[in-house]
């Protein structure tokens, strides 16, 4: 008797190919067995009953899994070490953080800020340091600022898009003849542009004039600050091309930094703008002491709410899943660091000493 047993799993680029392990089982020791072959491991074993053939099936399946491990193994360091230059576009906060958690990832890595702001370009190349968001906290000695376009984006194999949503339009298009079209994008900025109600996925396309433009959101409860001091946090990366998406999950990931994947792009995209209005809402029930209650109220309705618009703008229909309550319950929780909830109860407090007073 002879079993050949071949793993449905293949190769694709930019891993290198090699062929799956194959095993060749034979019983009787006057048994032929198949022709010779380098790549064919043999197991000689009787076939007498039942529990020998379990026997084969175990030992041929523990080989396969052994193999899928080392496969996997290699898959998850591929990224990072054929990675030599990500660019950040933007000098926020958020865009900061991200560029010193990548370049702590990998000491040859470089990592590109472009910045308009000529004082963080020379305290973040001098100083390390960015003035303006993070003076106390050191950058990487990898982490590069520079004011021009063209050098930043040369030769780059990642971009993260950090400039806020009502100016990325304008500022894409100036840059859109030195972006490579396979260049990925992964957007950092949250919310939807003013008088068009664009999201960066429908922005970012059709400023650079590539409607193939890989693109990657990155979105997630949390705080910049706190991925500065290397706390503990949780983001998702959602694409509508899974590969791209493990990509940047195996290029971010580390102890500290969970990297979560979806191929639900607008969902995440709805979920991460409209979450501020709530957050400002809570700011208001806080400021107001209307007490748990309303917030769980408050929490819940607009969670729903989120999850109905998004099923109604998304093709097919998003669900949003947990991802959604997930986002909004951190928010909730953790009220004193968001700046749209302190808004909220800041405005309130304005308007209980004097009701007359208008923002402006």
């Amino acid at each position: 008797m002879t079993c050949l047993l071949e793993p449905p799993f293949r190769c694709l680029p930019p891993f290198q190919p090699f062929s799956p392990p194959r095993f060749r089982c034979y019983a009787a020791p006057g048994a032929q067995p198949l022709p010779s072959d380098p790549d064919t491991e043999t197991l000689v074993l009787p076939l007498d009953g039942p529990k020998e053939r379990r026997e084969i099936v175990r030992l041929a399946w523990e080989k396969l899994v052994r193999w899928s491990r080392s496969l996997q193994s290699r898959a998850k360091t591929d990224v990072l070490e054929r990675t030599n230059k990500i660019v950040v576009l933007g000098g926020g906060s958020f865009g900061t953080a991200i560029a010193a958690h990548v370049a702590t990832r990998k000491s040859p890595l470089e990592v590109n800020m472009l910045v308009r702001d000529p004082q963080v370009c020379r305290s973040i190349n001098e100083e390390h340091h960015n003035c303006k968001y993070f003076p106390q906290h050191e950058l990487p000695k990898n982490v590069i600022a520079t004011t021009d376009a063209k050098a930043a984006l040369l030769g780059a194999d990642f971009c993260f898009h950090a400039v806020p949503v009502q100016f990325s339009s304008s500022f894409l298009e100036e840059i859109a003849n030195y972006v490579d079209p396979g260049l990925p994008f992964i957007s950092l900025s949250k919310g939807l542009e003013l008088n068009t109600l664009r999201t960066m996925s429908q922005i970012i396309p059709k400023a650079l004039k590539n409607p193939r433009q890989p693109y990657v959101v990155l979105s997630g409860p949390s705080f910049a600050l706190e991925l500065m001091n290397k706390l503990p946090t949780a983001l998702v990366v959602a694409s509508k091309d899974q590969k791209i998406a493990n990509s940047v999950q195996q290029l971010m990931a580390s102890k500290n930094l969970r990297i979560n994947t979806s191929s639900d792009v607008t969902g995440v995209e709805i979920a991460g703008a409209l979450k501020n209005v709530l957050a400002i809402a809570a700011g208001i029930v806080e400021g107001l002491n209307l007490g748990n209650n309303s917030m769980a109220a408050l929490v819940s309705q607009g969670c729903s709410e989120i999850r109905w618009l998004a099923t109604k703008v998304s093709r097919p229909p998003s669900h949003l899943r947990s991802f959604c309550i997930f986002h909004l319950l951190v928010f909730y929780t953790t009220l004193k660091l968001c700046c749209c909830t302190h808004f909220g109860s800041s405005k309130n407090a304005i308007l209980l000493e004097d009701p007359t007073h208008t923002h402006r």
